[in-house]
């Protein structure tokens, strides 16, 4: 549906508000009720959601999307399955709402402390990805918030499928189904409507291309946590593990490199250059036979690659989300971190050593969301970090910063305890 007339903004957001203070009471008994719900409605409407994803797939085909974005699309038996599971998932998570931290008892007899609480409504803005609809759904209910959906044109047919399974739940346990909202429209206008819904939105997250997430900065009204593109960088030094380092290059690159989180610039220690990259070759070309990974690689680099193409600044700057990797040989460690915090977006870099100084010398110099030694930038993830699954992967240094679970989904209010005093 792109008729704007057919559609009002604002009053889907006044809707949520309201639906958001009814969320907000719900028990964790009840919340995780309609969560175990919305699972086996997904799961029970599998065929019904494929048969809507393949519309979105033969659009997206038409319209000429990347295999990356395809991919990012895709709904299978066994996708549909992990999403349920997902959900499932939240369901075992621990509730931080209602939780008080830091009690502290004052001078005056006062006990002061912190409770958590929702943050009210939150706008989701993406693009393709449809199980973003149901985890996104989830996690917003079960931090006690209401969320309005708006997924791309590509995927709407997928998203509104999937909506219908969620609402479905609700009103069979008559709670308000304006807890989730999918916006039927996809124009951009409605975008430019949803950004200036301050009374009623209180934080606008926005997922998908670097494209999107400006625009939505720019424009909006609300404050917005940012997923800039994910650069990840590996730094393979001169006392690394090199079968170690072929691991974690293989995997980080090859597994899913249409996700964030996948490797695009590999940077390589001279002293051991002449021993990884004839290694690095081999693997890359022999990892996801008969397509080999493309090498952006530097001067130094570019003669251990069939049909490499000479580096430039603007291959260090690209997230590629396909099979491409920028290489670079660089001179030390510090080298390494000067080019990591020149070209770095912020959302995870991988460091391989066995020397715990140099690894330590990283993690202290590199302010990445996500960093870590000797394992795989795949693991950047809510799930795999223990969050569950996440609402997103903030790149913006403010209340949360990297993957995004139930707790980045709340704030904090003060709450005092007292027995009659006043201030005098």
């Amino acid at each position: 549906m792109n008729n704007i007339e057919q559609f009002n903004m604002a009053e889907m957001a006044k809707k949520s508000k309201v639906a958001s203070r009814v969320v907000a009471q719900l028990s964790t008994t009840q919340k995780d009720t309609l969560l175990t719900g919305m699972a086996v409605a997904i799961e029970e409407n599998s065929q019904r959601i494929i048969v809507e994803n393949k519309k979105d797939i033969v659009a997206g085909r038409a319209k000429g999307l990347s295999e990356a974005m395809l991919d990012r699309l895709l709904l299978t038996e066994q996708r549909i399955v992990d999403i349920a599971n997902a959900i499932r998932e939240i369901v075992t998570l621990s509730d931080p709402v209602g939780d008080i931290s830091n009690l502290a008892l004052r001078p005056n007899g006062l006990q002061v402390g912190k409770m958590r609480i929702p943050l009210g409504v939150i706008a989701m803005i993406y693009e393709a990805r449809p199980n973003v609809t149901a985890e996104s759904a989830a996690l917003c209910i079960k931090s006690g918030n209401a969320v309005i959906l708006r997924g791309g044109s590509e995927a709407i047919h997928s998203n509104l499928a999937l909506a219908s399974c969620l609402h479905q739940v609700m009103v069979e346990q008559n709670i308000d189904e304006n807890i989730v909202s999918v916006i039927p429209d996809t124009s951009r206008v409605v975008i430019e409507q949803l950004l200036k819904q301050r009374e009623s939105i209180d934080l606008v997250i926005p997922r998908g291309g670097e494209g999107l997430i400006r625009y939505v900065t720019e424009n909006s009204q609300i404050p917005v946590i940012q997923h800039f593109k994910g650069v990840c960088h590996l730094f393979v030094d001169k006392y690394a593990d090199l079968t170690k380092a072929i691991d974690i290059l293989v995997n980080g690159k090859t597994q899913r490199p249409s996700a964030c989180n996948s490797f695009e610039t590999v940077l390589v220690h001279q002293d051991i250059a002449a021993q990884f990259l004839p290694l690095a070759a081999t693997a890359l070309s022999t990892a996801i036979a008969p397509q080999q990974v493309k090498f952006h690689a530097c001067e130094q680099s570019i003669s251990y690659f069939e049909e490499a193409e000479l580096a430039t600044n603007d291959d260090y700057h690209a997230e590629y989300l396909a099979q491409e990797i920028a290489v670079k040989v660089v001179d030390s460690l510090n080298d390494a971190l000067d080019h990591i915090n020149e070209f770095t977006s912020n959302h995870t870099e991988v460091i391989v050593t066995q020397d715990i100084s140099r690894s330590q010398q990283f993690i202290r110099a590199i302010n990445s969301s996500v960093v870590m030694v000797n394992a795989s930038s795949r693991f950047s993830d809510g799930g795999q970090l223990g969050l569950g699954s996440e609402i997103g992967i903030s790149t913006s240094k403010l209340h949360a910063y990297g993957p995004m679970g139930l707790e980045a989904l709340t704030t904090e209010k003060f709450v005092v305890f007292g027995d009659g005093q006043v201030r005098e």
